[in-house]
């Protein structure tokens, strides 16, 4: 039996990291837990790593992002002492900017349509969370948009946005599982195409990359919704770029805003606040008082996240003004990726309220946005605001309340596919548990719901 050679190299950046093994096994967990996999990692097995065993399957990502973090800065599997990836597969592609976007958004999408594994496990990066900050304006200028063939004028751009707004429509209504592959394999064939061809002037060229823009925006929605937030990231990233690339006023605001709302939903903070500033301050004065509300809002949940309870308030009133001041503004279609912004609006309000622990501001909130959004067309987000808001109501101890709600949410969420409802519903059943030990019937009988609802959807 040959003997293992001790990685060293790991050795020495866990040393740096002053962490024990038990803590780099709990930081490995929490990165593999932000892609919904959980690991049963533990000190034993962080030993046998530093002893020379390799880690299986997605873990040496995982690892790689826990110490990135622990230590503040890019640490790679070759870092780790770790063989890279098998084959052709990078797992370093589209956390950079380095590329021309349109060419990175292509290999993504081919590798997200053909499922590979190495990206629909990849760990969300801090590191990558900071480069909007930073690069976003010279990925930009590296997007090649001519390679020759035929002249693209408005009618073709017109086309493909009309199939990317046909296919965010069908997301909200159905959930980011349904149609993903078809989307992804549109994205590296037609939109990319769009991308590639010779425009009639620069105002074709500018609305064509934004639609690019909005497309792979999408396609990192549909990831999130499926649980896979390195991947998410990653579209992000390079929607990111071709906005910026398309002048349009604002959308790059709009991306950064988003990436700031994943980071929060990961509870990574880090550079939450800096992106919901940069993208605000990137829209500001540019887009309608009815997108202003929507950066207002997020940099408000953004601040209560950081402890920053007054200057939160003041945005949600800030955010409620532009409202009311916008109503019959034009919103641009890559701005109605959730829908009316009133009721986006109203659903970030109510994440500020539970963030600052006012729990009946926060289910008031939640309602209101329920009701504000055309049921038949927004099933899935009206389905998660309701579950919130029953979560804020169990919370006050208005049981019977909270699971009327809960029961309107199952309705809701029929025909959906979607990994945050099926979570959602998951948890509703370990919420209700302490009031099915103290034999509440609304409880049972909606517990019992949602256990044929989650086996109807396995």
């Amino acid at each position: 039996m040959s003997q293992r050679t001790a990685n060293h190299q790991l050795k020495a950046l866990i040393e740096e990291s002053g962490l024990p093994y038990d803590g780099v096994a709990r930081a490995v967990k929490a990165v593999a837990s932000e892609s919904g996999l959980p690991l049963g990692t533990n000190k034993s097995a962080v030993h046998h790593w530093v002893q020379g065993a390799e880690p299986s399957g997605a873990t040496p990502g995982y690892l790689a992002e826990a110490l990135s973090r622990r230590l503040g800065r890019r640490i790679t599997r070759e870092d780790l002492g770790l063989r890279s990836p098998g084959g052709s597969e990078d797992d370093s592609i589209g956390l950079t900017l380095d590329f021309d976007p349109i060419e990175t958004l292509t290999a993504i999408g081919e590798a997200d349509v053909h499922r590979r594994r190495f990206l629909s496990t990849s760990a969300y990066s801090m590191a990558a969370a900071a480069l909007p900050l930073q690069t976003v304006q010279e990925a930009a200028a590296r997007t090649r948009t001519v390679r020759g063939g035929g002249v693209v004028g408005h009618a073709d751009v017109v086309a493909v946005r009309d199939v990317v707004k046909l296919f965010m429509d069908m997301d909200e209504r159905h959930g980011g599982q349904h149609g993903r592959a078809a989307f992804a394999q549109y994205l590296v064939t037609d939109v990319a195409e769009l991308c590639r061809g010779r425009f009639a002037g620069d105002d074709v060229r500018a609305d064509a990359l934004s639609v690019a823009s909005a497309a792979a925006h999408l396609c990192g929605w549909k990831a999130y919704d499926s649980g896979e937030q390195g991947l998410a990231q990653r579209y992000y990233l390079q929607s990111l770029a071709l906005a910026r690339a398309s002048g349009v006023p604002g959308q790059d605001g709009f991306v950064m805003r988003t990436m700031s709302q994943q980071g929060m939903k990961l509870h990574r903070p880090e550079h939450c606040l800096a992106l919901a500033e940069t993208g605000w301050d990137r829209a500001r004065g540019h887009v309608g008082r009815q997108v202003e509300a929507l950066f207002a809002v997020t940099h408000a949940h953004a601040l209560a996240k950081t402890g920053q309870a007054r200057r939160a308030l003041a945005d949600v009133q800030l955010a409620e003004t532009a409202l009311t001041g916008g109503t019959g503004d034009e919103v641009p279609f890559w701005a109605l990726v959730w829908g009316p912004p009133a009721a986006t609006v109203h659903s970030r309000t109510a994440k500020v309220f539970e963030t600052l622990g006012d729990r009946h501001n926060a289910a008031r909130q939640y309602a209101t946005a329920a009701t504000s959004r055309p049921g038949t067309t927004y099933a899935r987000i009206i389905a998660l605001d309701l579950v919130a808001q029953a979560e804020q109501l169990a919370k006050q101890d208005n049981i019977e309340q909270a699971c009327a709600t809960w029961g309107r949410a199952i309705d809701t969420m029929a025909g959906v596919k979607s990994a945050r409802t099926l979570k959602a519903v998951r948890s509703l059943r370990s919420d209700l548990r302490p009031y099915r030990t103290r034999g509440v019937r609304a409880a049972a009988e909606l517990d019992e719901r949602a256990r044929v609802f989650l086996d109807h959807h396995r």
